[in-house]
C-alpha cells in the first residue's frame, strides 16, 4: 500500500494546496531516530551548541519573508502575528544559547570526604546529563514557537539531546522549510542533519513515542491526543517521561469591589484576552466568575459591545471549526446558559466570536452542566454570575488544573485589604502562573516564567517556556571516589570550565 500523501491546506477555502510529502513509515521512523541517537556525540561541547542555536536563530531571521508566507498560507494567523511569533521562537534559541554558555542548568555540586559527618560523606560529585533522542510533538496554534524550532525543540538542544520532531498536520510545509534552515545552521558547526529529524502522520507519532531509542517526550495538543501518547509511553518495556500540555480553562475571579470600580475596563480587557488569535491560544480565559448585580451588570454590558465588534475569523483547519461550533451550541442549549453575544459560524470558512452567561450555582455541584467546565478551543468564554463568595469557592473547588488563573481585585483589594490573598490563596493550587488585574494571553519567554499546571493542564510539574525548560531533558548523575583524572571536565576541582557549582557547600559563581 502506497504511503499516504501530506497535503499543505489554505484554513481560508478548506482547499488543498500543495503535496508536501508522504506520512512517515515505520522504516522512515526508525531511520530518523537512529540518525538522531547517531548525532548525540556533536552536542556533547556546550560551545558548539550555544553557536548552533545562535547560527539557527539567525538563518531563521534570513529566511523570515518566505517562512511567514508559508505560516500564513497554512494557518491564517496573519503576517503580523506570524512575524512577532518567528521573532519570539529566534528570541528563545538565544536565550538557552545563553544558558549554555553559563552552564548554572548542570547543577554541579562536589563533596569533598568528610569522615566526621554522620554517616561519613564520600567523595561525591553530581552533575546532570542529556537524556537521550527526545520526541517533540508540534502544537497546532503556534507554529513557530511551538512547533519544529520551538521551545521543546530549543530547550532539547540546549540540553544536548537531538530531537525527531512529528510535525502538526496543519503546516507541514512550513515544517519541512523550518527543519531545513534548521539544518543549514547545524551544518555550520559540523553537526550532522539528523540532529533534527522530522516525520509525518498520525502513525509515526505512534511509532517515535515507542521506538527504544527516544528518551523522552515533549507534546502540546488536545488532552485526548496527548492522554494516548502520555500512556503509551509509560507501557513501553522502559517507560520515559512525557511533557505534555493538554487543556486548559485558565478561570478568572472578577471581585465585587474590582467590578464596581472598573467594568468597563474588564470587560473590554476580557474581550480582548478572549478573541485573541480567534481564540485559539492555550492560555484564553475560558471561566470567568463575575459578580451578580449592577456591578457584574456593567461588566457584561461592557464585554457584549467589546464581543460584538470583533469580526469573526478563521480558525486553523474546519475540523477544529466544526468542533467549535458544535461545542458552543451544545453548551448554549443547557438550562439557564443565555448568549448575550452568540458565537458560532461567521461564514462559510469563519467562526464568530461570542460568550455564555450561567449562574454559579449551576456549576458549583456535578450535573450537565459539567460541560462548561471543559476547554472549548475557539473565540468563547463562560460567564459564571454568583451570589457570594461560597458560590465562588464551590464553583473554584470543581475546577482541574490549569495553566493559568486570573483574579481581578480593587485598587484596595490589592493593597492587601478584602479577601484578595484569600482568592490568590485559593487559586494557586489550580495553576501554574496565577495572575493579578492582568489577562493571560501573551506568555512572557523569560527565566522566572512557568508555563505549565497540575494535570490536565500538563502531565508534569515543569515548565515548556523559559529557561527552566531545559530540565525536562537531563537526569542527574553521581560519582562516588571516583579518580579525579576519570571525571569529567565538569566535575573536576581545579573547573576547568568555569561553571558555577556549590563546592563542599559553598556556591561558587
Amino acid at each position: 500500500m502506497a504511503a499516504a500523501p501530506v497535503w499543505s491546506v489554505d484554513p481560508r477555502t478548506g482547499k488543498q494546496r500543495e503535496q508536501v510529502a508522504v506520512e512517515a513509515t515505520a522504516h522512515e521512523v526508525d531511520a530518523a531516530v537512529r540518525a538522531a541517537h547517531d548525532a548525540r556525540g556533536a552536542l556533547t561541547d556546550r560551545t558548539v551548541r550555544a553557536a548552533f542555536l545562535r547560527s539557527a536563530a539567525a538563518q531563521l531571521e534570513a529566511a523570515k519573508e518566505q517562512l511567514v508566507e508559508a505560516a500564513d498560507a497554512e494557518t491564517a494567523l496573519g503576517p503580523v502575528r506570524l512575524t512577532g511569533e518567528l521573532a519570539r521562537t529566534c528570541f528563545q534559541l538565544r536565550a538557552f544559547a545563553d544558558i549554555v554558555d553559563e552552564g548554572a542548568f548542570l547543577d554541579v555540586v562536589i563533596n569533598h570526604p568528610d569522615d566526621t559527618a554522620t554517616p561519613p560523606i564520600p567523595d561525591l560529585r553530581r552533575y546532570k546529563v542529556p537524556l537521550g533522542v527526545v520526541a517533540v510533538y508540534s502544537a497546532s496554534n503556534f507554529p513557530f514557537a511551538f512547533s519544529v524550532a520551538g521551545g521543546d525543540t530549543a530547550s532539547a538542544l540546549a540540553a544536548g539531546c537531538p530531537v525527531v520532531v512529528k510535525a502538526h498536520p496543519d503546516h507541514p510545509a512550513l515544517s519541512e522549510l523550518v527543519a531545513k534552515v534548521v539544518r543549514r545552521a547545524a551544518a555550520e558547526h559540523g553537526i550532522p542533519e539528523g540532529v533534527l529529524g522530522l516525520v509525518h502522520g498520525f502513525e509515526a507519532g505512534l511509532e517515535l513515542i515507542r521506538h527504544p531509542l527516544v528518551s523522552a517526550a515533549g507534546f502540546t495538543g488536545s488532552i485526548r491526543g496527548g492522554r494516548a501518547l502520555f500512556d503509551a509511553a509509560a507501557a513501553r518495556p522502559a517507560p520515559i517521561p512525557f511533557h505534555g500540555e493538554l487543556g486548559s480553562l485558565n478561570p478568572v475571579v472578577v471581585t465585587e469591589a474590582a467590578a464596581t470600580e472598573r467594568a468597563e475596563a474588564i470587560g473590554a480587557g476580557l474581550a480582548g484576552s478572549m478573541t485573541m488569535g480567534v481564540g485559539q491560544f492555550c492560555v484564553k480565559p475560558g471561566l470567568v466568575l463575575v459578580p451578580s448585580g449592577a456591578a457584574g451588570d456593567g461588566l457584561v454590558k461592557s464585554l457584549t459591545a467589546a464581543v460584538s465588534d470583533t469580526d469573526s475569523g478563521v480558525l486553523l483547519d474546519h475540523r477544529m471549526r466544526d468542533n467549535f461550533i458544535a461545542g458552543v451550541a451544545e453548551r448554549a442549549e443547557l438550562p439557564d446558559v443565555d448568549s448575550p453575544v452568540t458565537p458560532g459560524a461567521g461564514g462559510e470558512h469563519t467562526v464568530s466570536a461570542g460568550f455564555l452567561t450561567v449562574p454559579a450555582s449551576r456549576l458549583a455541584a456535578e450535573g450537565e452542566h459539567d460541560l462548561l467546565l471543559e476547554e472549548c478551543f475557539g473565540p468563547v468564554t463562560v460567564v459564571a454570575r454568583y451570589e457570594d463568595d461560597a458560590e465562588v469557592r464551590g464553583v473554584l473547588s470543581r475546577l482541574p488544573g490549569n495553566l493559568t488563573a486570573t483574579v481581578q481585585l480593587s485598587a484596595e483589594e490589592a493593597a492587601g485589604e478584602g479577601r484578595g490573598a484569600e482568592i490568590l490563596a485559593e487559586l494557586t493550587p489550580l495553576a501554574g502562573r496565577v495572575l493579578v488585574n492582568g489577562w493571560p494571553t501573551g506568555v512572557a519567554v523569560a527565566p522566572a516564567q512557568h508555563h505549565g499546571g497540575p494535570y490536565p493542564a500538563t502531565t508534569s510539574t515543569s515548565t515548556s517556556v523559559g529557561g527552566t525548560a531545559i530540565e525536562r531533558w537531563l537526569r542527574p548523575v553521581a560519582y562516588q571516589n571516583a579518580p579525579e583524572a576519570l571525571l569529567p571536565a565538569e566535575l573536576r576541582d581545579e573547573n576547568p570550565l568555569g561553571l558555577p557549582r556549590r563546592f563542599n557547600g559553598q556556591l561558587e559563581r
